[in-house]
């Protein structure tokens, strides 16, 4: 096999401990046949610090080039002054636009171990296996117009634009189609039709596409907040759940505590085929335990194994990255967001134990 090259970008807050706890991973399966090359970039506020700018053209040069890119977190609140262009998450939206990465898988998954930390009752999310896939380059983040003025009589108006054009919507529902193909066959459509002119469009062409090409594929309409509303109540009626950037952002964040910490949470941003993914834990910087060493690295090393398993041709090792964890968790190894006292590297430690 040929060696595969993989863009670190650790970014800030907890980032570089848990991409830290990722290159053990790394070394450990080199020793398995994994032939891995890895490069590093300052990303976020570690890049504003260093460079003026939350990302590089250089970093996005190297992150198109790459394989697949890794990264941590972003941002923190001494950054919160800089101007809204050139804040860290500004870093984030642009790398995701110009590797066009259209579709985030964000999955949340219940571990059999863990299944008591869930905020709720075991029955209701023990064997739990949600797949969210939230349209990632369109929408409200990106539309135009936006801004805030002044009117003429001295109040101020901000404006954020909602758009999405047919082929932006088809692209991520067939990839919600095709996902759903390989898992339960069944997929969750959620927008708001009933009061919004793109969620109606949304609705329309997801209908078109599920009828032209996946009538094998089970396709259930339901309006985003009843969805925020059924993920609490009965989370495992769903399997695959595609919606637009915002309610994707929302939605995934409520799956994620399901689970019972969004610590667990892994990401993978796809483009067309051929083009590098770009992959990241579902949390934050977490300035608050920052540099305490007591983030929990699950998310980030289990972002690492959908970089495997999709950019990286590994399913095998991504297996087995799979198993470490469940293994780690089965040895009773929690952080602190688990309700344990082990630290960052000792549940690296545990991962890395199982791998061997």
């Amino acid at each position: 096999m040929s060696t595969k090259l993989l863009l670190l970008l650790p970014g800030d807050g907890i980032g570089p401990e848990v991409i830290g706890e990722v290159r053990r991973v790394i070394d450990a399966l080199r020793a398995q046949g994994l032939k891995l090359d890895t490069e590093t970039a300052p990303f976020g506020g570690a890049s504003i610090d260093q460079f003026g700018v939350p990302i590089t053209d250089e970093a996005v040069a190297a992150a198109k080039a790459a394989d697949a890119v890794l990264m941590g977190a972003v941002g923190g609140p001494q950054w919160a002054k800089v101007a809204r262009d050139k804040r860290p998450e500004a870093g984030l939206l642009r790398l995701r636009q110009e590797m066009e990465v259209f579709a985030n898988l964000r999955p949340a998954i219940c571990f059999d171990d863990l299944a008591d930390a869930s905020p709720l009752k075991r029955d209701l999310i023990a064997g739990l296996d949600i797949l969210i896939v939230r349209e990632l380059t369109g929408g409200v983040y990106f539309g135009q117009p936006r801004g805030i003025e002044t009117l003429p009589d001295g109040q101020r108006r901000g404006v954020d634009t909602q758009v999405y054009t047919s082929s932006e919507i088809r692209r991520v529902a067939r990839v919600a189609f095709e996902t759903a193909r390989k898992r339960r066959g069944v997929v969750h459509s959620a927008e708001k039709s009933n009061v919004m002119e793109s969620g109606l469009l949304w609705k329309e062409e997801v209908t078109a596409l599920h009828a032209a090409e996946y009538a094998d594929v089970k396709l259930e309409h339901i309006l985003a907040d009843n969805c925020a509303m059924q993920l609490v109540k009965a989370p495992k009626q769903f399997d695959v759940i595609v919606t637009d950037n915002l309610f994707g952002d929302i939605l995934s964040d409520a799956a994620a505590m399901l689970t019972g910490s969004i610590g667990l949470l892994p990401s993978a941003a796809l483009g067309e085929a051929g083009k590098p993914g770009l992959y990241e834990p579902v949390h934050g910087s977490a300035p608050d335990i920052a540099g305490k060493g007591v983030a929990n690295p699950l998310a980030a090393i289990l972002s690492f194994e959908m970089a495997l398993r999709l950019s990286l041709g590994r399913a095998d090792l991504a297996d087995k990255v799979r198993a470490a964890v469940v293994a780690a968790l089965a040895a009773g190894v929690r952080t602190p967001d688990l309700g344990g006292k082990a630290t960052t590297r000792e549940m690296g430690d545990a991962v890395v134990k199982a791998l061997a």
